[in-house]
């Protein structure tokens, strides 16, 4: 069936990812700020608790996905996980921003359960929600509509915390709060809104395309999954992107607080370097979001597949000229980032659609569908992503001779300077590079859409 999918049902879907993204931010921009420079541990046990909490996680991903892939409800597999982590979720997040008066080893030990456990319900409600948007419709122009609406929800989001966080931060600071208790506060609201949110996607939400009841073994899924190529390059090419959006994000806190500085600028005075960090992420998103909104005209003209790998071409460019920018050239800079940020904008909508092809591809393939299992790897290629996003800004920071909140060397700059531009860029033209192997163009699903739908009506 043609399933066509209302207004209000796609902003509800978009709430999903407005909830969920306010702590993706949060521990994009500011995780590994906030181990480093509040709680005070080295950026080699962070790095360390990163991959050991990453690699664990990284096998809940496909387990999760089994799990959602036979659950069956009369509110569907995947709807109800919104409803059941939401507050889990929230609670979670505000103790993995709680410091613990336990000395280092104790807050180092803190770090690992809490974070563990933030990682374990963001996959519990996330792999269901991307999975949800392969059983709401199976027109794909309608599951690329979902992605936009999904991305525009996650970048409000976004927009909100980033925009909102260094203030809170200087409220609560200014009313007598240390540097941890502000964060606290912080993410305990931060938190009370995701969880609404999360119930609002549940509310709004339903699921139309209805699978065959899972009865194949999870073995054979495994096989069936491990036998498609496209999965591996579109994992391979997802991660690289989202490993070039983590690693910037990730280095924006050091990079204004230790190269750009204070500034004073005109029209706008005095400025401290927190409240630039705040305003460069923010007018990053409001770019991704300007992005979300080409993608559907720019994929439209171009295909997918051609328009992911030239917008990745694109900032792998920009981001090798943001190193060459000094200090004084805030404006500049913020140019090229709003630039950048509307070229990584138009990819992102772009990926999740093109994961709902690849479902009904291993569909038409195979004669079976895993759809949970299938969308896990989205999940897991975001874990990988922010693994190695988090884990090698910090390790370029201790081997560029990086001490949290002392005045740099100029070999410490130099790396923080790197770390903002040069690698990420790096990672950013690789992901384009891998998506040249991926044949599932357009042309070629339109094909498998009609095939499916026919033997569906069968």
């Amino acid at each position: 069936m043609d399933h066509k999918i209302g207004l209000k049902e796609k902003i509800g879907y978009g709430f999903g990812d407005f909830a969920s993204s306010m702590f993706w931010k949060i521990f994009a921009m500011y995780l590994t700020f906030f181990y480093t420079d509040v709680v005070e541990l080295s950026p080699e046990s962070v790095a360390m608790m990163f991959i050991m909490v990453r690699l664990w996680d990284g096998l809940n991903d496909p387990l999760m996905g089994i799990i959602a892939d036979r659950t069956n409800t009369s509110k569907g597999k995947f709807r109800p996980f919104l409803l059941w982590v939401a507050i889990p979720f929230g609670v979670i997040g505000v103790l993995t921003f709680s410091v613990p008066e336990i000395g280092p080893s104790g807050k180092l030990i803190y770090a690992y359960i809490t974070y563990t456990l933030m990682m374990m319900v963001y996959t519990a409600i996330n792999v269901p929600y991307g999975s949800l948007m392969a059983v709401m419709t199976e027109n794909p122009k309608e599951r690329t509509s979902l992605a936009s609406f999904r991305f525009i929800g996650a970048y409000s989001g976004g927009i909100v915390m980033t925009a909102s966080a260094p203030y809170l931060l200087d409220f609560f600071t200014n009313a007598g709060a240390n540097d941890a208790k502000s964060y606290q506060y912080m993410v305990t609201i931060y938190a009370i809104i995701a969880a609404f949110f999360f119930v609002m996607t549940y509310l709004w939400t339903k699921e139309r395309v209805k699978a065959i009841k899972e009865t194949n073994s999870i073995l054979r899924d495994l096989k069936d999954l491990a036998k498609n190529a496209q999965w591996f390059i579109m994992l391979g090419a997802g991660i690289l992107m989202l490993v070039f959006l983590t690693f910037r994000e990730s280095s924006i806190m050091y990079y204004f607080k230790y190269f750009v500085q204070d500034q004073s600028l005109p029209l706008f005075g005095d400025v401290s370097w927190g409240k630039l960090s705040g305003a460069y992420m923010t007018m990053w998103l409001v770019a991704n979001m300007l992005g979300v909104l080409l993608a559907i005209p720019v994929s439209n003209r171009f295909g997918k597949k051609y328009t992911f790998i030239l917008a990745m071409f694109l900032s792998a460019i920009l981001s090798f000229l943001l190193y060459w920018l000094n200090p004084q050239e805030v404006f500049l800079i913020f140019i090229v980032n709003i630039i950048n940020g509307i070229s990584a904008g138009i990819v992102l909508p772009i990926v999740w659609s093109m994961y709902a092809d690849i479902a009904d591809y291993s569909e038409w393939k195979t004669g079976r569908r895993a759809t949970g299992l299938l969308f896990s790897s989205s999940s897991m290629s975001q874990k990988l992503g922010l693994m190695a996003g988090g884990v090698l800004p910090l390790y370029i920071l201790s081997s560029y001779g990086f001490e949290a909140n002392t005045e740099q060397t100029a070999t410490s700059l130099e790396g923080i300077r790197l770390m903002i531009s040069i690698y990420p860029g790096i990672t950013a033209a690789l992901s384009g590079v891998f998506l040249l192997m991926y044949k599932l163009t357009d042309k070629y699903m339109v094909k498998v859409t009609n095939e499916l739908s026919d033997r569906r009506k069968d």
